[in-house]
């Protein structure tokens, strides 16, 4: 459900106030961008890109031509990218597996691995040396092996886009900051569902544990002279 200019202007009226009121209790810091980033995709797989599925978000069009731009940079610089996906080996509802409890509450059971709906949208495919994790929960961090990997390879900050912002987008930006990793959301990168989604939660990841950055501005970052290779 598109977000209709309306509630945005509303929305607008509450972000102020309650930029106003943050400001006057020290949040909404600036992070900043590190020296080594990695683009971190959450979840832009069929299930959720594509048309007629019960994940679909909207927007998808602008989503992934900012991924598209995104990729070609940091493709262009040899930086690291990593996907994530969600799927399950145990689909079965009636079976104890790896979809925990959350099959409670959402419906997780079609998402089975190695399953085309699982699979990376083919409009933003990963390329050979690209990394895709298949998580199980909201955040790409928990239970996976990506922090790890990231340290690894000298990563400090993670350029994050995908779906959705109020779910594993902010699970995934939460966990980074806490796991030490400079958190930059793109905000023409990031989709949901629900009208007005995106912009609460971009708001409120803006004012607490990341920076939330136009494409323009992390394009310009990724050409500049300040990321060490």
């Amino acid at each position: 459900m598109q977000t209709s200019d309306e509630v945005k202007k509303a929305l607008e009226v509450v972000f102020k106030a309650n930029a106003d009121f943050y400001k006057t209790r020290g949040f909404q810091r600036r992070i900043g961008y590190g020296k080594k980033p990695a683009l971190l995709i959450i979840d832009l797989a069929n299930a959720w890109t594509r048309p007629g599925n019960a994940f679909t978000c909207d927007n998808m069009d602008e989503i992934i031509d900012t991924n598209q731009q995104l990729l070609k940079a940091f493709r262009r610089r040899g930086l690291p990218v990593v996907y994530t996906t969600t799927a399950y080996d145990v689909t079965d509802r009636n079976v104890p597996g790896d979809m925990g409890l959350w099959h409670h509450k959402i419906p997780v059971e079609v998402l089975s691995v190695g399953s085309e709906a699982a699979a990376i949208d083919s409009r933003i495919a990963p390329q050979k040396g690209e990394h895709v994790i298949v998580k199980k929960r909201a955040s790409a961090f928990h239970g996976t092996y990506l922090s790890g990997m990231l340290k690894t390879m000298g990563v400090d900050s993670v350029i994050v886009t995908g779906v959705t912002a109020a779910a594993c987008v902010r699970n995934s930006i939460e966990d980074a900051i806490a796991d030490g990793f400079r958190p930059i959301a793109v905000k023409e990168g990031i989709g949901d569902r629900v009208a007005g989604a995106v912009e609460w939660n971009l708001f409120d990841i803006d004012a607490k544990f990341g920076d939330v950055e136009t494409l323009k501005n992390v394009l310009a970052y990724l050409d500049s002279n300040d990321i060490n290779v």
